[in-house]
């Protein structure tokens, strides 16, 4: 996609873009969509069966995204740069220490992730209120780059 300028949250570029959502709205969020602003954050992992249970296209690469924040406001622009669907064991160190959370292992990346697929919330968007992960399931491996911020 070509490089694009945007004006703020009410651009109509702005707003026609498909939308990009951290976690659910709350504290976990507002803490991933400062992360994102701040730069820190640069990759996400999606469970492959919540994309399959909305009926939601998996990231493209170049496609920019209008990230919202816990009120469903748009306050930034992301790009997608890479999109990998791997199984849960092959996640590496360096997607989980640019997910810009303060991991400094794997281990303790996936068991944060681990609390989130399995709690309540997760479950219920997954339509499946016994779902667990394991060395085999399927994550979405998204990277990507900040394009604006619209605060």
């Amino acid at each position: 996609m070509s490089e694009q300028s945007y004006t703020g949250p009410n651009d109509p570029k702005v707003t026609a873009l498909p939308v990009g959502e951290f976690a659910f709205p709350g504290p976990l969020r507002d803490q991933l969509v400062a992360a994102v602003l701040s730069g820190a954050k640069t990759s996400t992992t999606g469970l492959l069966a919540d994309y399959e249970h909305a009926g939601d296209p998996l990231p493209q690469v170049g496609v920019h995204y209008a990230v919202i924040d816990s009120d469903g406001r748009p306050v930034a622009v992301t790009e997608t740069t890479d999109v990998q669907v791997v199984p849960l064991a092959e996640v590496g160190l360096q997607h989980a220490l640019d997910e810009g959370e303060g991991y400094t292992t794997v281990a303790e990346w996936r068991s944060t992730h681990e609390g989130f697929w399995h709690s309540e919330q997760m479950r219920a968007a997954v339509g499946d209120p016994d779902f667990t992960v394991n060395d085999a399931t399927p994550v979405v491996l998204e990277r990507f780059r900040l394009v604006a911020d619209l605060r």
